[in-house]
């Protein structure tokens, strides 16, 4: 039901755009976020946002590098990576629970898509 996409291999310093798309819901209700899992590690939050304002939460690791936003015409949410690093290559995938706020807790989310693998070459 949800699909992450936009992955692929890129050097430091580069950017990718992910994008989360949903089938049969809309995204338009429901808070979404991004996780990953790099081989060897837990999963670990990304970035979030809210259904109801839009209010956003990043890891630290992150903050000032991903940016998080919707696209309510196309029922997707992106997650735009800047300034890449080695260390953020992982599995991407988003999530999706109906609540009104962002959130890193994983146990909210109800509804995981597949993932998208992001390479960061040094």
């Amino acid at each position: 039901q949800l699909q992450a996409s936009g992955g692929g291999l890129v050097q430091t310093g580069g950017s990718l755009r992910l994008s989360c798309a949903a089938s049969g819901r809309t995204l338009n209700t429901h808070s979404v976020g991004w996780f990953r899992q790099a081989p060897g590690r837990e999963r670990e939050f990304v970035a979030a946002i809210s259904w109801r304002d839009s209010t956003t939460h990043y890891a630290n690791s992150v903050k000032g590098r991903f940016s998080i936003s919707r696209d309510k015409t196309r029922n997707t949410v992106n997650l735009h990576m800047n300034f890449l690093k080695p260390d953020d290559t992982a599995v991407y995938s988003c999530a999706a629970h109906p609540r009104s706020y962002a959130s890193a807790e994983v146990s909210l989310y109800d509804y995981w898509g597949q993932g998208t693998q992001v390479t960061v070459s040094s």
